[in-house]
């Protein structure tokens, strides 16, 4: 018990009580009142995202899983929804066309699709006897400005390249054996139209275009002696070791010396594009970079699991020689001025991926190899 008390004192003690008390009602309705009233998170953006790669294949496989993991990546502010081909553009043009009206956000097609519409395009992916190695076309792009100059293209046509996605070669398979460009005269080969079918038809080869999913028929049925397709991986999802017997690659360690780095790439309308917040722009281009070599490695290992398939099953494989690629450059070589000449964009990327070809650390072309070329 306390002795002498000091009324003054304990009415002091007292007040202070009631104050701390007061404070701390007020600091947890201030709470109470905060968490009801908090700023809801911003609603996530969503792009619908349509590829050229079929449903079932290695290639949406992988697609998909990249673009679902969009949303992590972002924090949940953006989500990448993707389709496989024509489940919502019904074929190339229509998805072309989806793109730049904005019924799809973005699409991820193989850049050559567009070389009668952009013809630049045609030197944006592989084109017969160009540059044969994946790390060169990452050099043009990255190091030496031609994703800049790329994006300047298409800006014109309302799309926005966001970058270069790294897929495979393209390689033939024949129902009769070919062990030199000698070999291809007089046999009817599907082929992609363009540069690649006029480089071809001077080695007497008749030309025919078809949509992938007309291969296997038309090999089946003999309509064509052989065709080329994508890289071994795919080739053999779709069955060509059922119709053909031998398989042609380039010299050893080029696998296609028409088609050696087909590339794909991630294209988005540009109205959408430059609404979405710049943080979140650098993270699709860093994500675009990442997928296309998730993307190629992945492809380049199952590349190698098929080839045993295809060999287990009794296929054959065949080089052509390091002369047959240089007849087959020479021949290019004027195609090349004639696509480059078609507009001033396709002669800008022509040109710069000209220069490299010359410099001593390619050393494929010489002034010799162009002279007269204009």
């Amino acid at each position: 018990m306390k002795k002498n008390p000091d009324p003054i004192t304990d009415k002091r003690v007292a007040d202070s009580r009631r104050g701390f008390l007061k404070s701390v009602a007020l600091a947890g309705a201030v709470a109470a009142g905060t968490s009801m009233v908090a700023t809801p998170a911003l609603a996530a953006t969503t792009w619908k995202i349509q590829s050229v790669w079929d449903a079932g294949t290695v290639g949406y496989s992988l697609f998909e899983e990249w673009c679902n993991e969009m949303e992590e990546k972002t924090n949940g502010e953006l989500i990448f929804k993707p389709f496989p081909a024509k489940s919502v553009a019904a074929d190339n043009n229509a998805l072309f066309d989806a793109v730049r009206n904005g019924v799809l956000q973005g699409m991820n097609p193989f850049t050559l699709y567009w070389s009668g519409k952009i013809p630049a395009s045609v030197f944006l992916s592989s084109y017969p006897a160009g540059p044969d190695q994946p790390h060169q076309w990452d050099t043009m792009f990255y190091s030496m400005g031609m994703l800049e100059k790329t994006r300047e293209i298409y800006k014109k046509y309302g799309l926005f390249y966001v970058g270069p996605i790294q897929h495979d070669a393209n390689i033939i398979h024949s129902k009769k054996p070919v062990n030199s460009l000698d070999d291809l005269k007089g046999m009817k080969v599907r082929l992609p139209g363009g540069m690649v079918a006029e480089v071809f038809q001077q080695f007497g080869v008749s030309t025919v275009s078809l949509p992938g999913s007309d291969i296997f028929p038309a090999l089946e049925k003999g309509t064509i002696d052989a065709a080329d397709y994508v890289g071994p991986a795919v080739n053999y999802e779709l069955g060509f070791s059922q119709v053909t017997d031998y398989i042609l690659f380039g010299p050893p360690g080029v696998m296609s010396i028409y088609q050696p780095v087909d590339l794909m790439d991630l294209t988005v309308n540009l109205r959408t594009w430059n609404k979405l917040d710049p943080k979140l722009q650098k993270i699709v281009e860093e994500q675009v970079q990442n997928y296309s070599q998730r993307h190629y490695l992945t492809i380049q290992k199952r590349n190698i699991e098929a080839m045993e398939k295809f060999k287990a099953e009794g296929d054959t494989v065949s080089r052509l020689s390091q002369d047959d690629l240089m007849r087959f450059r020479k021949a290019a070589i004027p195609v090349w001025y004639k696509w480059a000449n078609k507009d001033e964009d396709a002669r800008a990327i022509f040109d710069l991926q000209l220069k490299y070809m010359m410099n001593d650390t390619v050393g494929y072309i010489t002034e010799e190899d162009i002279k007269g070329m204009e």
